[in-house]
């Protein structure tokens, strides 16, 4: 089901060109300034949790890790927006 037959024919155009080039049907195609959000976005992720781990190593404030996992947090859930 479509919720508009616009919809329907970009999800045809999609698939028609998925079969052209070869690639399997589900398939996720990203542009080149796409793949490179994702990838920064993915670098701000691993900076965060690596902040969270070094300042639970280094004994700081309740307060301070608990600032620093918020922002962790933050950055998963923007992550999950592909945009």
């Amino acid at each position: 089901m479509y919720c508009a037959q616009s919809c329907r024919q970009r999800a045809y155009e999609r698939r028609a060109a998925v079969q052209r080039g070869g690639l399997p049907e589900d398939a996720v195609v990203l542009s080149a300034g796409e793949l490179d959000s994702l990838q920064d976005r993915l670098f701000q992720l691993r900076c965060a949790a690596e902040d969270v781990a070094t300042a639970a190593g280094e004994g700081a404030r309740p307060q301070e890790v608990h600032a620093l996992a918020q922002r962790l947090l933050d950055s998963a859930r923007d992550l999950e927006r592909i945009r």
